[in-house]
């Protein structure tokens, strides 16, 4: 297949580009069209295809059939109720994007008496815990532990309170196979051409589940996994990026316990990627890799609170910070009520970082933030809750470094942006205007037409 972009906007230059199969084969001006399928760009922007670096495929696909059990569209009790009893059939009712507003913390009794007849879960918006009502509790009985991560109450029965339980949930819930295309084609229609699945420790049904998504077509961006185990082998067109290592916050581990895990992918070459969201755990794997040291592509994934002087230590030991400056937008303004004083000065930085000499990047954490990088972008640039308020201006950063961050290599995460040259994959974004208009105006409207391995897969003319 040979396809010819004439007339697009190129690092400032208008010229035509030619693909052939699954490369850019020429750059130029007044390339002739032989064969090519002609694609008229009217001097809009011809970028890379967009790259997340931190998102979870099948819980995005999964929250498609979910409840939405959260702000803005369930804000009370009744609301909660209605939304759940409004489930179709008899089975399993899953919610998503619960947050305390609604109606404080959940557990089994309060779902209880919103849906007593059939197994109810709901999952908080941060996507570290689970509320199951009775039934749901009954129906997965045999997967539950005697660790801190079943929430008990003084008589040892469990709340129905499950933190970071998905996988040990998995085989006792019935067997679903996701819809990824709607996924696949949700990504590209903003633009994102490859991602970074950051589900920790998935399993073997998981990353079947990817790469028969991948080969089929449904999932037609590039993944790089960080939840496959240190084997480094995962097959199906599917790559491996630095072992995640999720901290729970209720549960953290011991300096010795995470400094084995660190070590032990370091020791077969491969880099770590650490969940810090809250202070309490970003300082503790600052201290475990001063003991154990740092290799080239470690990473911190959030850095939700990074207090003063840490941005220079983690500049210092060669650290990256994958960030989700959506969260702001989105959640803004229950950070201003909820987030301690000490802490908000620092939440979710990232000028400062970048003004320390980290490498940066920002990503959704879909389905848990906004998925559409455009409005990532905007929120990196303006840090703006719904209701108006700007949460630390001095961590804003402009349109261009946020792009940049979005164009990055999957291997190199706030290294400099990808550019387009002859012998390059085409993995292309095009815009329907230049790139000043875009940036000016963050929007995924801008995507007209987008090109994964040499073939188009959205196409808006």
């Amino acid at each position: 297949m040979s396809i010819l972009f004439r007339d697009v906007e190129i690092d400032g230059a208008r010229v035509d580009v030619r693909v052939v199969g699954e490369y850019i084969a020429e750059i130029g001006r007044g390339l002739s069209i032989d064969s090519a399928e002609l694609i008229d760009g009217g001097a809009g922007a011809l970028l890379p295809g967009l790259h997340d670096h931190h998102l979870h495929l099948l819980a995005l696909a999964a929250t498609r059939r979910s409840v939405d059990c959260g702000p803005p569209s369930v804000t009370d009790l009744g609301a909660l109720a209605r939304a759940l009893r409004a489930h179709a059939g008899s089975g399993w009712v899953r919610g998503t994007g619960y947050h305390e507003s609604v109606a404080g913390d959940l557990d089994r009794h309060v779902l209880d008496r919103l849906l007593p007849y059939r197994p109810v879960r709901v999952q908080h918006r941060s996507g570290a815990l689970w509320i199951l009502n009775s039934v749901g509790v009954d129906t997965v009985s045999r997967v539950l532990d005697a660790t801190a991560d079943v929430e008990r109450d003084e008589s040892g029965a469990p709340t129905g309170r499950l933190w970071r339980y998905d996988s040990r949930l998995r085989p006792a819930l019935p067997a679903d196979v996701p819809d990824l295309a709607q996924v696949g084609e949700t990504l590209a229609r903003y633009g994102i051409t490859s991602v970074t699945d950051a589900t920790p420790d998935l399993d073997d049904t998981a990353i079947g589940l990817l790469s028969s998504g991948h080969r089929s077509g449904a999932l037609p961006q590039s993944i790089t996994l960080l939840g496959a185990d240190n084997t480094g082998t995962v097959g199906g067109g599917l790559s491996v990026g630095p072992r995640k290592l999720l901290l729970r916050d209720h549960d953290l581990p011991t300096f010795d316990q995470l400094a084995a895990a660190v070590a032990g992918a370091h020791s077969v070459g491969r880099a770590v990627a650490v969940h810090c969201v809250s202070r309490e755990s970003l300082l503790l794997s600052m201290v475990v890799f001063d003991g154990v040291g740092s290799i080239e592509g470690d990473r911190i994934e959030h850095a939700g609170i990074v207090p003063e002087g840490v941005a220079e230590w983690i500049s210092r030991l060669g650290l990256r910070v994958v960030t989700q400056p959506g969260f702001l937008s989105a959640r803004g303004d229950d950070y201003l009520r909820d987030v301690a004083s000490d802490d908000l000065p620092y939440l979710y930085p990232y000028a400062s970082l970048l003004r320390a000499g980290v490498k940066v990047t920002p990503s959704s954490d879909a389905p848990h933030g906004p998925l559409d990088p455009w409005a990532v972008m905007r929120a990196a640039t303006d840090r703006t809750a719904r209701s108006g308020a700007v949460l630390g201006p001095d961590e804003c950063v402009t349109p261009m470094t946020a792009l940049a961050g979005y164009l990055g290599t999957p291997g190199d995460p706030g290294g400099p942006p990808r550019h387009l040259a002859c012998g390059v994959r085409a993995d292309l974004c095009l815009l329907g205007g230049p790139l000043r208009q875009a940036l000016t105006r963050q929007d995924a409207s801008w995507v007209r037409m987008v090109v994964i391995g040499g073939r188009i897969v959205v196409r808006d003319e």
